[in-house]
């Protein structure tokens, strides 16, 4: 088993989760039955399933949650980009939140080939 409070995408993870709540305060209260718990399920779940991954004792299964938790980076990605299109973020604010999120997304799918490769 490994500890995923050492795990650096964690980390990062825990802070995108942060960001996102905040960012999710300026989405219209239109949207809290709609877009913004789509928007923090998919956030909250990368870190939740690298935890959960953590947990797992074969190697597949960690690499398995990992890649879950990649998905994920993705539909959050997908969501703020939506919101961009419907006008409920400026053009700035989701361009560097995305770039966030694609940084996350690298470290995860580099841990996923570490992971693959090593053992």
């Amino acid at each position: 088993m490994r500890n995923f409070r050492e795990l650096t995408v964690w980390k990062e993870g825990r802070i995108l989760v942060k960001d996102i709540y905040n960012l999710t305060k300026l989405i219209p209260d239109s949207e809290r039955h709609g877009l913004i718990p789509q928007i923090q399920r998919s956030a909250i779940s990368i870190p939740a399933n690298i935890a959960e991954g953590c947990g797992k004792s074969s190697q597949k299964d960690f690499v398995r949650f990992l890649q879950i938790s990649l998905g994920s980076a993705y539909e959050l990605e997908s969501h703020i980009i939506l919101c961009e299109d419907l006008d409920f973020l400026s053009s700035e604010l989701t361009q560097s939140t995305i770039k966030s999120i694609q940084k996350l997304q690298k470290s995860i799918a580099s841990l996923i080939k570490y992971n693959k490769l090593n053992h």
